[in-house]
């Protein structure tokens, strides 16, 4: 498995070996000891997916500790455009993202530890989203920033997304007390 750790402390892209032939392809999607050996050593306790038409944006969602959650996302089905944001403010890196395409054709994976606010945007027809968390979801510890926060400057590569009534109104980052 390829390895990449992003400019952002704790975020890691994993691009698995893929075996291919006649019949299809196969890859091995997770490996705890691959995960710990990389600096993603947690608990898995939940998966989760969604389903989004081309041009569907969601997040940028977090979960407040004590229900904080890291996240191994993926896309079973089409394309996203994946984004981490930095939230933990001592960080030297905080408000500031990394951007990476998800496809289903290269496999690849990326690991969001906790103190990062995590947003998607599909880029084709029934995108399949997966998400692996290490924590339960908790309706009260949902947190979130505005996607479209100029201070961020996130090129999410779509002119009119289709976006949540929730979503659209997440604080920006200069108003917002981080909680990590």
């Amino acid at each position: 498995m390829e390895i990449k750790h992003h400019a952002l402390a704790g975020v890691i892209e994993f691009t698995p070996r893929v075996f291919g032939d006649a019949r299809g392809a196969f890859f091995e999607s997770f490996s705890e000891k691959i995960m710990r050996e990389a600096g993603a050593d947690v608990p898995w306790v939940q998966d989760n997916q969604s389903r989004s038409m081309r041009g569907v944006l969601r997040g940028l969602h977090f979960q407040c500790p004590p229900h904080a959650q890291a996240k191994l996302v993926r896309v079973a089905q089409g394309r996203a455009l994946d984004v981490v944001v930095d939230i933990r403010r001592n960080s030297p890196t905080y408000g500031q993202h990394v951007a990476v395409e998800l496809d289903a054709t290269r496999f690849n994976m990326l690991y969001v530890p906790t103190g990062f606010a995590h947003g998607f945007a599909a880029l084709e027809d029934d995108t399949l989203f997966l998400y692996k968390c290490s924590n339960y979801y908790q309706p009260s510890a949902e947190g979130g920033l505005y996607w479209n926060d100029p201070q961020l400057g996130i090129d999410w590569g779509l002119t009119d997304p289709i976006i949540s009534p929730k979503d659209q109104v997440l604080p920006q980052l200069a108003e917002f007390d981080s909680p990590f």
